[in-house]
């Protein structure tokens, strides 16, 4: 029995959904970087509002020492709700990383089926072929054989034909 089409298309389906996963994955960890990167860039933040709060108690600046501050609590703001989102993230990654070698694993098991079957069917196919070939064989044997007996009656007692040009038969 030939791999059915039914057993391809169930492959290709495993392989599209494998492929959906990957790419939503990439996606979830596009976001999850770009969040890391953004609460990065706020530790900056805070570190520069620090350094003008500190740089205006040397020289005295209200303006700096206000900007600092303002920078400083910005920053603290921001990582309020950068947090959240990023542990958020992280748990999204982590079931879309789930979903995906599940996934994976599925098209992996419809290849080992689909790959399974093939085999079989070449076996099959080979004891098909040999099948053949030993029936071919069979008959002409039988088919010598009834020769052998027929024309046995037309050679004189004891003699057997040794080759076809004796028998007359081509």
């Amino acid at each position: 029995m030939p791999v059915s089409r039914t057993l391809r298309r169930l492959l290709r389906i495993r392989e599209l959904e494998e492929e959906q996963c990957r790419l939503a994955l990439g996606s979830a960890m596009g976001e999850l970087n770009r969040l890391e990167h953004a609460l990065s860039a706020t530790a900056e933040r805070d570190r520069m509002g620090r350094r003008l709060v500190e740089a205006s108690a040397r020289t005295g600046e209200l303006r700096d020492r206000l900007a600092g501050l303002e920078e400083t609590r910005t920053a603290s703001r921001l990582v309020e709700v950068l947090e959240p989102r990023i542990a958020a993230s992280e748990c999204e990654v982590a079931r879309l990383r789930q979903e995906f070698l599940e996934k994976r694993v599925e098209r992996r098991q419809a290849e080992t089926l689909l790959r399974e079957t093939e085999a079989r069917d070449a076996i099959a196919s080979g004891r098909r072929s040999q099948q053949g070939i030993d029936d071919w064989f069979r008959s002409r044997l039988h088919r010598t054989q009834a020769e052998k007996i027929r024309l046995g009656s037309k050679l004189p007692a004891g003699e057997e034909p040794v080759n076809q040009k004796e028998t007359g038969k081509p």
